[in-house]
């Protein structure tokens, strides 16, 4: 078994440290893997610290670089040079528990021997204490992403390792020219016909950054609307049953809000179902305006 670690990476050369010794650290657990690192553009030492790591030869790493497109791009380029039976992700500014790879080692049948399964599900911690969310209800729970996060109340970031067979399958849609989309929308449709299984376990460790996706979501939103638009038309045309009212609020909200900001005329009749349609003609007017204050435009201002 040989897993594969893919990295993204733009201007954070200093960060990589972090990540790379935590590598290091878990060598000691025997498992053969793989670092693949892009390098989206980066205009600092990314190439030179990396070369260095290389030079180490702790390890196999293999570094890439394009010129910059965004995150989601890079995945999806660093998904052809995959090698490994088993892949994930760990970003630049985050890096691995000390027993990430013993875990996994330990939980890699469940993945590989189970053609149903997708993706193994770990949790990640929030600066080396707090779990990101809750824990899932119970050790090898069984799901699918979106019943997780809409049905039975998960909350927080979580960790896929996926079976590299069926991720390479699967791409991150982007919209037009934008260069985000929400991880979300690949991993609904690797639901439709396969799951996953959730381990009470942390894998990573994470230490948001001010210049990241998280910290700076109302831009993300502004910047990339479009995929966000379709990722909550796509879930309007799923069946929502046992969805929870507030999750259900919730997705309508968001549909509005992003039709607004991608400026999609006719949003109402893009939606199957009379019902939906007649609850966001009554929710439009309200999401609109609230929509308008928290992102104005610049003659509104």
């Amino acid at each position: 078994m040989k897993i594969s670690v893919l990295t993204t990476t733009y201007n954070r050369c200093e960060e990589l440290e972090k990540l790379y010794t935590s590598l290091v650290v878990n060598t000691q657990s025997g498992v053969d893997f793989e670092w693949l690192i892009m390098d989206d553009g980066s205009t600092d030492k990314t190439k030179v610290t990396v070369q260095n790591y290389i030079k180490q030869n702790i390890f196999h790493i293999e570094y890439y670089y394009q010129k910059n497109q965004g995150k989601m791009a890079a995945i999806n380029n660093l998904m052809e040079h995959v090698n490994g039976d088993i892949c994930f992700t760990c970003d630049s500014d985050d890096q691995l528990t000390v027993n990430c790879m013993d875990i996994i080692k330990k939980n890699a049948s469940k993945l590989l021997d189970d053609e149903t399964v997708y993706a193994l599900l770990f949790l990640k911690k929030v600066n080396k204490k707090k779990i990101s969310g809750n824990k899932f209800p119970e050790n090898d729970h069984r799901s699918d992403m979106f019943s997780l996060y809409f049905r039975e109340q998960i909350t927080g970031e979580k960790i896929l390792v996926f079976k590299t067979a069926i991720r390479k399958k699967y791409k991150h849609e982007l919209e037009a020219d934008e260069k985000f989309v929400t991880e979300a929308r690949m991993y609904h449709k690797m639901d439709l016909d396969n799951d996953v299984i959730c381990i009470n376990q942390a894998i990573e460790i994470g230490d948001y950054k001010n210049d990241g996706y998280t910290q700076n979501i109302k831009k993300t939103f502004v910047e990339s609307p479009m995929g966000y638009f379709m990722y909550f038309k796509e879930i309007l045309d799923m069946d929502l049953k046992d969805v929870t009212f507030e999750k259900k609020k919730y997705i309508f909200k968001q549909y509005i809000l992003f039709a607004n900001l991608a400026e999609r005329d006719h949003a109402i009749l893009m939606v199957n179902g009379l019902k939906r349609r007649l609850l966001l003609a009554i929710l439009w007017i309200p999401g609109t305006i609230k929509t308008r204050k928290m992102f104005p435009r610049e003659k509104d201002e």
